[in-house]
């Protein structure tokens, strides 16, 4: 018995349903159409099996990118191969998309089915998916849709891949859009200003230099000699500025008014804008071909690969052509009416602003609109699918010698080269030309690159003379308040306009360094005479000891000096520990002067 499943992409996650047996199903298909609006004769149809949801928007992205291109996402890949049973030939999964079914097919083994039942099955899923799914509503399910549907236009958008074939498709318009005004704004200067100066239209045969000479001339009345040179510069002729001249004297025109006048300047001067703009689209465009499709503008030029682009819609589409569609290209009309009056198709279409087939006779332009159909198309792969780097024209170059040789050949009987060994030219003069290219754009990176350091390196330069007095500046500001510390001890402030002369203070005097002898006899006078002990300068010299007398002296100073090492005071300040050490070192010495 065969297991039905039916695998149901939503915006939240991936959904697989099971059915009853396929035979069932299939008989009951006009049941099954009535029972869709009907929740709960649906429920005795479709049984849900497992739900997985996305984790995050742009996971649900990158799976809804993979199941419209028609890739088997890993994600589908693992939620697939752990819900389907694992016998797979008792499996059929049913699937909406013919792509994604055949990718499941190809890659896991699941027999898939498309349309008839499954495309009913589905349309109830839909319409019941959030009574299928617990915890989902109808509300958050619509906002999955709208929130995904966005991300999901957003970046086909931003990924496609003539993404400046659009320009090129506005630009060829506009062109042509210019042309058809200019000309219909000139016809009408002409019939304007020819109502004064009527000769004028048959020495000027250029809409654009018949309104910048109708411009300068104004009134023809007021044209002589000396604007001569000046109408030799606008006309680039002698001979026809010489003519205007002559024709302006014996003119059979009307006269005309000022303000008559003004109108016509004003209106020409405007055609005259425009036919400079006209120009400086078309440089615009010859850039943007030489850099999307290089190969098709060197072919057959840029106006006409540009026309084929705007036609097809983008290049992407003209490359998919086959070359029978691009030699018909722009003769929709003629090939339809041929074909339902069973007359002659047409030979060519936009293809015949080509100079090929204007220089071919008259027996051989089919032919050689065939081969040029041809190598348009080739072209039109090269520079849609190579995936070159720096864009070259070295493929078109070669394609165009290709169909020279063609022609060559219809007149003359030469023998052109053959495809295979022009390409392998083509190739190995490519890669040099990108080389070269890849070359060139580094060198202008560096000259890039050091003319941003010389300009950095001069705006550094301009401001260090602020910078660099700043550190002496700030060497000084620090000297300063030193010096300030100095005036304040040494100089007295004015007061009243009268200074007052500097006051040298006493140094302070240093202190006398007392001998060992000396502070010890000090010591023991002031023992005796029963006084604090107090230090006092002697201006008298000391007398001369006696032997025994040192000794004892000596022993005094060591026992003194292992007591002071024994013991050291213990107080909360410095000023405290310094006054208990030197009275407790007095008492000491009281004691043991008493005793000897």
């Amino acid at each position: 018995m065969v297991l039905l499943h039916v695998l149901f992409e939503h915006a939240v996650g991936y959904t697989l349903l099971a059915l009853k047996e396929v035979e069932e199903i299939s008989l009951l298909q006009p049941q099954v159409e009535e029972c869709v609006l009907n929740l709960g004769k649906f429920h005795n149809i479709v049984r849900l099996v497992a739900f997985c949801p996305f984790a995050s928007s742009q996971v649900a992205l990158e799976n809804v990118n993979a199941v419209s291109e028609g890739i088997v996402h890993e994600d589908l890949r693992l939620f697939l191969e752990t819900y389907l049973p694992t016998k797979k030939k008792k499996v059929l999964l049913g699937v909406g998309d013919p792509k994604i079914g055949a990718a499941i097919q190809e890659e896991l083994g699941y027999n898939c089915q498309t349309g008839g039942v499954i495309a009913e099955i589905l349309r109830g899923v839909r319409l019941h998916f959030h009574n299928l799914v617990k915890g989902l509503t109808d509300v958050s399910a619509c906002k999955a849709q709208l929130g995904l549907g966005h991300s999901y236009s957003r970046a086909k958008v931003k990924f496609n891949v003539n993404r400046v074939d659009n320009m090129i498709i506005q630009s060829i318009s506009l062109l042509d859009q210019l042309d058809k005004d200019i000309n219909t704004f000139s016809m009408r200067v002409r019939e304007w200003y020819g109502y004064h100066f009527p000769e004028l239209v048959k020495i000027i045969n250029d809409n654009a230099t018949y309104c910048r000479v109708a411009q300068f001339i104004g009134n023809r009345k007021e044209l002589n000699e000396e604007k001569l040179e000046e109408l030799e510069e606008l006309t680039m002729d002698g001979a026809k500025a010489k003519a205007i001249l002559d024709a302006s004297r014996s003119s059979m025109g009307m006269d005309i008014s000022a303000i008559d006048l003004i109108n016509i300047e004003s209106f020409s001067s405007r055609v005259v804008s425009l036919s400079e703009y006209r120009q400086s689209l078309h440089t615009y465009l010859r850039s943007k071909m030489s850099q999307v499709a290089p190969s098709l503008s060197a072919l057959i030029g840029e106006a006409v690969g540009a026309r084929l682009i705007a036609h097809a819609g983008s290049l992407t589409n003209l490359a998919k052509y086959p070359a029978s569609t691009v030699q018909i290209l722009g003769a929709e009309k003629a090939l339809f009416r041929a074909l339902k009056t069973r007359g002659n198709t047409p030979k060519y279409g936009l293809i015949f602003h080509s100079t090929f087939i204007g220089r071919a006779a008259a027996k051989n332009k089919g032919r050689i609109s065939r081969y040029l159909a041809n190598k348009c198309s080739i072209a039109s792969r090269i520079d849609c699918f190579s995936g070159m780097e720096v864009p070259t024209s070295v493929f078109g170059e070669k394609l165009r010698e290709q169909v020279e040789e063609r022609l060559s050949f219809y007149e003359t009987g030469v023998i052109p080269r053959k495809n295979l060994e022009v390409m392998k030219e083509a190739m190995v003069q490519a890669e040099e030309a990108a080389a070269e290219i890849t070359r060139k754009l580094e060198k202008q990176e560096k000259k890039r690159l050091k003319k941003e350091k010389k300009r950095l390196a001069a705006i550094a330069l301009a401001s260090p003379e602020n910078s660099s007095s700043t550190p002496e500046e700030c060497e000084e500001t620090n000297e300063k308040p030193k010096k300030k510390k100095k005036q304040k001890l040494q100089e007295i402030p004015q007061e009243n306009g009268t200074e007052v002369p500097p006051v040298s203070l006493p140094k302070p005097k240093k202190r006398k360094s007392f001998s060992t002898e000396e502070f010890v006899n000090n010591d023991l006078e002031t023992a005796n005479n029963g006084n604090l002990p107090k230090r006092k300068k002697s201006l008298t010299k000391p007398e001369p000891v006696s032997e025994p007398e040192e000794a004892a002296n000596r022993s005094v100073l060591k026992k003194k000096r292992k007591l002071s090492l024994k013991e050291e005071p213990l107080s909360s300040g410095p000023e405290e520990a310094a006054s208990n050490k030197s009275s407790k070192k007095k008492k000491k010495l009281l004691k043991l002067a008493q005793e000897d």
